[in-house]
């Protein structure tokens, strides 16, 4: 399929592998005959797939660090699939420091800079793991996989900090933005200390701007397993993408930042639970929920 599907789209059909990643989506790198170095990437459609592509489409053309689309979204059957360029190279920047915090801030504010006056259809619904604005039933969005699972593996520590920052989360009327909700480690490189490719535009998503920096300040450090950042560092973080952007948050918006810090780390953690994982997420959320959540206004009862 995917030859055939390359030479409609692409004029060229690939010749060699470079890679394969799956995940949320299927990602291969593929060098084709006329020479191009390029990615497909499939992914169940959501409907969300095409604004995504085209606002990742529109920060390449600006000269934003991140890989040139070559298609628009094409569906394939249940799939949604779109090739683009290659961006290799570079290395991870790791470690969950103040200091690590604030370059990562420093990107995240460029980012949401550039998207600020992108104007595309909302993508939603907005990635799994940052659904909190879900309508569905009960706590959890609902993804077949986990729910399936015997729920009563998950701490109730983690169900009882989930819910209490859900609570603050959807008690917000900020307005939605664009922004990337899957800040992690391992979608960045870095060359020669300087931002040299975002990757995942997949995962844009359509929330508060507190809520989105929020989760990004909790998950920059996160590689491989997922992990939730020092308090201290996400309070780094925090302060110095306001202050890159040149305007303070408020009270409300500064606590849903920290509510939505613990979201991502919640999801991951019962995600853990659930397959047996060891609870990297689990125990940051049993360390840290307190401390977040009386940032948030959720104080212990």
């Amino acid at each position: 399929m995917i030859a055939s599907w390359c030479a409609e789209h692409l004029g060229s059909v690939p010749v060699d592998v470079l890679f394969e990643r799956r995940s949320v989506s299927e990602v291969v790198g593929l060098r084709l005959a006329d020479g191009r170095e390029v990615v497909v990437k499939a992914r169940e459609a959501e409907g969300r797939e095409a604004s995504c592509v085209a606002a990742q489409a529109r920060l390449a053309e600006r000269g934003f660090p991140c890989a040139r689309p070559l298609t628009d979204v094409v569906r394939v059957g249940s799939l949604a699939v779109h090739a683009e360029e290659s961006r290799p190279g570079g290395e991870m920047l790791l470690g969950d420091s103040p200091a690590i915090a604030e370059r990562y801030a420093a990107v995240f504010a460029r980012l949401m800079t550039e998207l600020a006056d992108i104007v595309v259809a909302p993508p939603l619904p907005n990635p799994r793991w940052a659904r909190w604005d879900h309508r569905g039933p009960g706590l959890w969005p609902a993804i077949g996989f986990l729910d399936e699972r015997d729920q009563s593996a998950v701490p109730a520590y983690v169900v009882e900090t989930a819910v209490r920052a859900r609570e603050r989360l959807l008690a917000t009327e900020l307005p939605r933005v664009l922004g990337h909700a899957d800040f992690e480690a391992q979608n960045l490189r870095w060359y020669d200390g300087e931002i040299w490719a975002v990757h995942d535009w997949d995962s844009l998503a359509w929330q508060p701007e507190a809520a989105l920096v929020g989760a990004a300040s909790g998950t920059f450090a996160s590689a491989s397993p997922p992990s939730l950042a020092p308090v201290a560092s996400s309070a780094t973080f925090l302060a110095a993408y306001q202050e890159l952007r040149g305007r303070r948050f408020t009270a409300e918006e500064a606590e849903i930042a920290w509510a939505a810090s613990l979201w991502t780390a919640v999801h991951n953690a019962r995600w853990e639970a659930l397959h047996g994982d060891p609870p990297v997420c689990g125990e940051a959320v049993r360390d840290q929920a307190a401390e977040r959540l009386r940032r948030a206004g959720r104080f212990s009862p």
